[in-house]
């Protein structure tokens, strides 16, 4: 890098090459500090080359990156693979951009579930310009079980109908009717029955999803919530088609309780009434209407 009389302009290729054999070094050597220091001065002899696409690339070998995991600085190693995601667009390379922001996503989400939503929510907006939809799809899917995870319901919801509508877009519609179940359950954990309801009624249009057994088995659901019924609700989140969803959105079933306590108490004389035929019903009625026979004093 050094500069004199018969050599005006740094080197910075050959530096760079020297800075990238001395972060393998000090990382094989666990001294992760150093390690990082290194790639960082690589990284930035490669940006003052010009060469932004080695200026830094995510992948969890890199010897930055395995430092910074080392030394438990994760928002740190993040924030460096956004910047290089950020480069990576500005020099037309977007697929690797978008790879980037997944990984990040992937080293924090243990950490920082709020900031992995953004990270995959940004990767799709990046596989989405590309019309690479089935990544887009992979990303937004992550984002949203995140989401319901930390009972981001409000979010959860929005981030399940942009999935649908690219399912619906790209004509894979029975995975549509599992989106519609997920976003049902959503909404009813959000206590919002009319939303969860008018859901049920748009996915009408869709395809195939009027008499599937997805549709039948969401309005016992809904009838069951409605009349406070918990004993249908319970019964209808135990179908498979429920409790084999992903995790996240089977638990939703599991736990889903309708308002008001559950089923509505029936009297006890109606009880036995049932118990002893229709026989015991029309006399238990007769003797109601002889009881105050004799006037209420």
């Amino acid at each position: 890098l050094k500069t004199g009389f018969l050599k005006w302009k740094p080197d910075y290729d050959s530096a760079a090459t020297e800075y990238g054999k001395a972060a393998v070094a000090f990382k094989n050597a666990k001294q992760f500090d150093q390690a990082r220091e290194a790639c960082l001065r690589e990284a930035e002899a490669h940006e003052n080359n010009k060469a932004y696409l080695f200026t830094d690339f995510p992948d969890s070998n890199v010897p930055w990156t395995v430092a910074l995991q080392e030394m438990q600085r994760l928002p740190e190693a993040v924030h460096l693979i956004e910047k290089a995601s950020m480069m990576y667009l500005e020099n037309g390379t977007p697929d690797t951009a978008a790879i980037a922001l997944e990984r990040a996503g992937k080293l924090i989400e243990n950490v920082s579930p709020e900031k992995a939503v953004q990270l995959y929510q940004q990767a799709a907006s990046v596989f989405e310009n590309e019309e690479r939809l089935r990544q887009a799809l992979e990303m937004l899917g992550k984002a949203s079980r995140l989401l319901v995870r930390g009972r981001r319901l409000d979010e959860a919801a929005l981030s399940l109908q942009k999935e649908k509508s690219i399912y619906k877009e790209i004509e894979n519609y029975p995975t549509c009717y599992k989106k519609t179940i997920a976003q049902v359950l959503v909404h009813l954990h959000r206590n919002d029955y009319v939303a969860a309801e008018r859901c049920v009624r748009e996915s009408y249009s869709i395809p195939g999803f009027n008499g599937s057994e997805d549709c039948a088995a969401l309005e016992q659901l809904l009838e069951g919530y409605d009349q406070q019924d918990q004993d249908q609700v319970s019964e209808v989140c135990n179908l498979p088609l429920f409790k084999y969803m992903d995790n996240d959105y089977a638990k939703l079933g599991l736990t889903l309780v309708v308002p008001g306590g559950g089923i509505k108490k029936k009297s006890p004389n109606a009880a036995q009434d049932k118990a002893r035929g229709p026989a015991a019903v029309g006399s238990h009625a007769d003797e109601e209407e002889d009881e105050y026979s004799g006037g209420l004093c």
